[in-house]
């Protein structure tokens, strides 16, 4: 008798959904039902996929049977607090890797991780609940990326990095080792990171340096501000559509 596939819906609709979509259709063992995301997403369906109801929907889905979920939005914080809602409402949050990514078996993985086409994670690397390694990112061995965190396309951390929670290293950066990237710090496409980047801090070039600096910063997607209202995990957090 042939193993039930394992049923799991998306939150997301917008282009970071588009990929994980791919990611776990790859596995033969997923069956995605569709996708919640607030109404004003507009298209009724995201790369085949149908939309179901807004992200309330989720305790209707589990009634249902559906236990599985992915939280597939590109905003460090939101995804953060979507990931939240979600194993509130009883979901259980699955990964999504590409089989073209090379993930050594000593590596350490939470859930609700997006591992891209091409990404490299070396030997003894943790990799924490939420991350997002992109498309050719390489992290090397004994590494460490905190929650809800971003490595973008192309970017090279070189062993004994620590990154941490909700920050964004972009597109094409370099971090040389040991290096420390602080909570909610954001390094902008193409720096070299040759010492480590405080908590709170904007810092980009070659070699990188720290532009800016806001106490209590947060790192929403690529965009940084001071403030976001903490939503209660029982609601449903407030989000614009995608």
């Amino acid at each position: 008798m042939a193993e039930a596939r394992r049923q799991i819906v998306l939150m997301g609709t917008g282009g970071h959904a588009k990929v994980i979509i791919e990611l776990l259709q790859a596995d033969a063992a997923n069956e995605l039902v569709g996708c919640v995301a607030p109404e004003s997403a507009g298209s009724p369906r995201i790369a085949g996929l149908p939309w179901l109801g807004d992200d309330a929907y989720l305790a209707a889905l589990k009634l249902r049977g559906i236990q599985h979920a992915f939280v597939a939005v590109g905003d460090n914080r939101l995804r953060r607090k979507l990931c939240e809602y979600a194993r509130a409402q009883g979901m259980q949050l699955v990964n999504a890797i590409s089989p073209q990514a090379n993930v050594s078996p000593t590596a350490r993985l939470g859930g609700n991780i997006a591992i891209m086409h091409g990404a490299n994670i070396g030997p003894d690397t943790v990799v924490e609940d939420g991350v997002v390694i992109n498309s050719n990112a390489s992290v090397d061995h004994d590494g460490h990326l905190s929650p809800y965190c971003h490595i973008g396309p192309g970017a090279t951390l070189a062993g004994c990095v620590h990154v941490g929670e909700e920050s964004f290293v972009a597109t094409g950066s370099s971090v040389i080792p040991g290096q420390r990237i602080g909570d909610r710090a954001l390094v902008g496409a193409g720096s070299v990171v040759i010492r480590s980047i405080p908590a709170n801090s904007i810092a980009y070039g070659v070699p990188a340096r720290i532009r800016t600096r806001a106490n209590n910063a947060l790192v929403v997607g690529w965009t940084p501000v001071t403030s976001l209202r903490d939503v209660k995990t029982n609601v449903p957090p407030q989000r614009k559509a995608g």
